[in-house]
């Protein structure tokens, strides 16, 4: 248009703006920007609402906020659309406390939440968890003489029937209605889901009947709802019976439907079943998933059958899908069964290394396995269960335990010590620690970050300091989650001149070609006495990629 003598208005780089946004090409929505302010066209609130909520779309918040505090430093003054974009982004990343900031902040600008602003929060708050403040949230709302939604009904509903709750899923239900609000095809399906999960097929096929009679026709994650009912009762027969009635009506059975058929025919030990379900997925041009390879393997697991589980295993690795918990457990778990210990710890400190901590039932495993291998050392037995709710008798001290702990048992030592960390038991993580040291085990930076957050967790400052700065000098970058804590500890107890020496070992190791401006940000607030900034500075940071997450500076000192 410029080419041709034609100056486009704001109104027509609004639409160019709007239909680049949303094809996801904002490098191009920013460029028109740039274009509007070289040719002399001012933008406006609606040009900066309709980056802010592709941003938002695109989980990039970050970008959406500097867009709000650049309508501020450009006379744009933002509008309610502009801060519930904002919102539904922050709570989309879990940002809670930064929520209440920005509405507090509308709040002062003489904004009131809508009904947009309030479905938005009580969404935010029920996928948190937070249902006690949806409710609340809600009473709030309908006081204001707001209007709740279908969504926000559904959501509540939702997080009713998660908890297991459904009791209170229904009269949420029938409250609905009462207000005069039709349940849409997702009410009625969550609703299915949460009786299917307990188990509850006539419930379930009580509302699927009115789902039908009200207009809406049933969808792929309503029958799979279903499926799992069936499964869950062990009518894995009668689940497969779900797909092809599917299939008759039209609809096609996705990997989600497949996987929890060929679960079911595992648990049910049929294993025959279970692989020619696979196959027909995959002749359906569905793709396994790794829940799908996870349940086969802990099939094959269940009915001793190693060699097969871990050619699925390889398979699984191949097709490029990541093992999970439920993976290592159910192999972790055989060769505890066949005495293969060695093995077993292997593939243990494999599924750490690939960034999955192991849960109480892996450890559980293990522990079980190791008892088996030598049930004469009563002091090893305890030492094992110590982080599971079992008592050790008074006369058993924890040194006693831990001396008596194999090398091999070593190999596992992370989560003994994030067991007795968890469970505020610093003394006996210490003890663990010093063992360690004098059986000429280096501990590695985990351990250490480890041990240094549980420190501030339970008060003891002043050690967590110490290890940290011992960490430091053998050359180790402590975890981003371990130098939060101790930055809030050291605030909190005043010390300062250690709070600057971690603050400078932090932004000496940070990556330094992305983090200039935080880096800034932290070293002007911190003179400042501004501490919530610096540790909000430090969370983006870690959330970047920009600070180290344990490991090395340059010694190649050995690990566990």
């Amino acid at each position: 248009m410029i080419r041709s003598g034609v100056s486009p208005n704001v109104y027509t780089y609004n639409i160019m703006i709007r239909g680049v946004a949303d094809r996801g090409d904002l490098e191009k929505g920013f460029g028109f920007v740039r274009e509007m302010e070289r040719e002399g066209v001012s933008p406006t609130v609606v040009t900066y609402n309709t980056l802010i909520d592709a941003c938002c779309k695109r989980r990039k918040v970050k970008e959406a906020m500097r867009l709000l505090r650049m309508m501020a430093a450009r006379g744009v003054v933002a509008n309610l659309i502009s801060y519930n974009s904002v919102i539904n982004g922050l709570l989309g990343e879990g940002r809670m406390s930064e929520v209440g900031e920005l509405v507090e902040e509308m709040s002062e600008r003489g904004f009131v939440p809508d009904e947009v602003t309030y479905n938005t929060l009580v969404n935010g708050f029920c996928k948190e968890g937070n249902f006690h403040q949806g409710f609340v949230l809600l009473a709030e709302m309908v006081g204001k003489g707001l209007s709740p939604n279908v969504v926000t009904y559904t959501t509540l509903i939702n997080c009713m029937c998660k908890a297991g709750n459904l009791s209170r899923a229904m009269e949420i239900f029938d409250q609905m209605r009462v207000r005069g609000l039709r349940p849409n095809e997702r009410t009625y399906t969550t609703m299915v889901d949460g009786f299917c999960r307990k188990g509850l097929l006539n419930d379930a096929y009580r509302v699927l009947s009115e789902m039908i009679v009200s207009g809406f026709s049933p969808s792929v994650v309503t029958y799979n709802a279903l499926v799992h009912g069936y499964c869950f009762l062990g009518r894995v027969e009668e689940a497969v019976g779900i797909l092809r009635g599917m299939v008759e009506r039209g609809l096609f059975p996705d990997v989600v439907s497949y996987s929890t058929v060929i679960a079911g025919f595992c648990r049910e030990r049929e294993l025959g079943k279970a692989f020619r379900m696979k196959e027909e997925m995959v002749e359906k041009g569905v793709l396994p998933d790794g829940i799908t390879y996870s349940s086969l393997i802990q099939g094959l697991c269940l009915q001793q059958k190693l060699v097969e589980a871990f050619d699925l295993f390889r398979e699984m690795l191949q097709m490029g899908l990541p093992p999970d918990e439920v993976t290592y457990t159910s192999l972790i778990n055989a060769h505890c069964a066949q005495g293969e210990l060695s093995k077993a710890l292997r593939l243990h400190d494999e599924m750490m290394q690939r960034g999955f901590l192991p849960d109480d039932v892996t450890y559980s495993v293990l522990i079980n396995g190791l008892n088996k291998k030598a049930r004469t050392k009563e002091a090893k037995r305890l030492l094992l269960k110590l982080f599971y709710e079992e008592r050790v008798p008074n006369h058993v001290t924890y040194n006693t335990l831990i001396e008596n702990c194999s090398n091999n048992e070593f190999k596992s030592v992370v989560g003994l010590v994030k067991g007795f960390c968890m469970k505020g038991l610093m003394n006996e993580a210490d003890q663990v620690f010093e063992t360690m040291l004098r059986r000429n085990h280096k501990p590695n930076a985990t351990i250490h970050s480890l041990i240094i957050h549980g420190h501030c967790r339970s008060g003891n400052v002043h050690k967590a300091y110490k290890m940290y700065t011992e960490l430091e000098h053998c050359g180790f970058v402590s975890h981003t989650v371990a130098v939060i804590a101790l930055v809030k500890a050291l605030s909190r107890e005043g010390m300062n001149d250690e709070l600057s020496q971690v603050l400078q070992n932090v932004l000496r190791s940070c990556k330094l070609n992305d983090a200039e401006v935080a880096k800034v940000l932290v070293e002007v607030n911190f003179k400042e006495g501004n501490m919530d900034a610096v540790l909000n500075v430090l969370t983006e940071m870690a959330k970047d990629g920009l600070l180290p997450d344990g490991g090395m500076h340059s010694l190649a000192l050995g690990s566990t």
